[in-house]
């Protein structure tokens, strides 16, 4: 049986299934039972959305550093080209 990722299933301010499925379990309890556990399920189901929006934020920042990087060394390999011509000619010039 494969594993599906439920980090990518679902936008970062969606809660997994696994944590619906806690809610509506925790909503068809008593009413003393859940108010006695309600509040634990918040607290989960506002850790999980803050987590999922700073996985979002740090997946963007990751996307955007290796663009950066390609940008970069395109830069630096244009650099070395132009440095490595401007030699060839410094050197024809002095000949």
């Amino acid at each position: 049986m494969s594993e599906v990722s439920r980090i990518g299933t679902v936008g970062p301010d969606q809660l997994p299934a696994d944590v619906e499925r806690l809610m509506a379990a925790v909503d068809g309890l008593p009413d003393q039972q859940r108010q006695a556990i309600a509040p634990v399920v918040c607290g989960v189901m506002e850790a999980t959305r803050r987590r999922r929006r700073i996985l979002a934020l740090v997946q963007e920042a990751l996307s955007q550093l290796r663009l950066d990087m390609k940008y970069l060394l395109f830069d630096l390999e244009a650099t070395r080209r132009e440095r490595d011509q401007y030699r060839g000619q410094l050197e024809e010039d002095t000949l």
